[in-house]
């Protein structure tokens, strides 16, 4: 007895529910929309776009490779280069030992001369 009663007034809940969802999807869909747009933008200027520009500077970087230059490789080698090809690069990474490396594996130019080590403090004498 009271089992139908329950389901009696949960029914009547549901029919109710249901008319009140039919009339919103039209709404939630555009602010969804909306949504997705704004998170694409927010990706796009935050992630992708400095990125591409990071792409784009290291291309420059690796185009701009001459003989003569001190550069980094990605595996960590230091070495002057003595040949720059379109494609490779010989390196010099002590006296009369060269190298070939691809230019693509260029990590870095350095610019100018190596920082020196800082030498060490002095002891202040007392008087």
């Amino acid at each position: 007895m009271f089992i139908n009663d329950a389901l009696a007034q949960t029914a009547g809940l549901a029919s109710t529910a249901s008319a009140a969802a039919a009339s919103s999807p039209q709404t939630s869909m555009a602010s969804t929309l909306v949504q997705l747009a704004l998170i694409f933008l927010i990706f796009y200027f935050i992630l992708i776009r400095p990125q591409q520009k990071k792409i784009a500077q290291h291309q420059t970087m690796l185009d701009a490779i001459k003989k003569g230059d001190k550069i980094v490789t990605g595996g960590g080698i230091y070495g002057t280069v003595t040949k720059a090809d379109e494609e490779k690069l010989e390196v010099e990474i002590a006296k009369g030992i060269i190298i070939t490396v691809s230019r693509a594996t260029v990590r870095n130019v350095i610019d100018g001369e190596e920082p020196a080590a800082k030498p060490a403090d002095k002891a202040v004498k007392k008087k």
